[in-house]
């Protein structure tokens, strides 16, 4: 093999890794209220994928903001409203979600996103889906 392929495979999997592998992402929320006769399925996109990040052997030597990790977060978003069907009158029938633009490898920022990952929690309807 040439030099020239080499320090080119070297860098196509180096750079690879850091670009574009943060993105949004189809996702699916199924939201329903107590109030409300129906289950609703939203077709969204979150932010999902991967970010480089690296794991210092001097833990005990840096201070703590320096070691939090990169994650895939939002980096531009936009909120949508959707209507719940079979509501009675004195609820509101109204469920607004977020809708990710844009993606970024950042730190997490828990204004608006879940920073821990939680136990496996399933996404689905105990009612009649509309």
């Amino acid at each position: 093999m040439s030099p020239f392929f080499v320090m080119s495979l070297l860098f196509g999997l180096t750079f690879s890794q850091t670009a574009s592998l943060c993105a949004p992402s189809e996702y699916i929320i199924h939201v329903e209220k107590r109030e409300c006769a129906y289950c609703l399925a939203i077709n969204t996109t979150i932010c999902a994928g991967f970010c480089m990040t690296r794991d210092s052997n001097g833990k005990k030597l840096l201070l703590r903001s320096a070691l939090s990790q990169n994650v895939c977060t939002y980096k531009e978003m936009l909120y949508q409203t959707a209507l719940i069907p079979g509501c009675p009158h004195h609820t509101p029938p109204y469920y607004s979600y977020p809708v990710a633009v844009s993606c970024k490898c950042g730190k997490c920022n828990t204004d608006y996103s879940d920073c821990v990952q939680e136990k496996v929690r399933t996404n689905y309807c105990t009612k009649p889906r509309k």
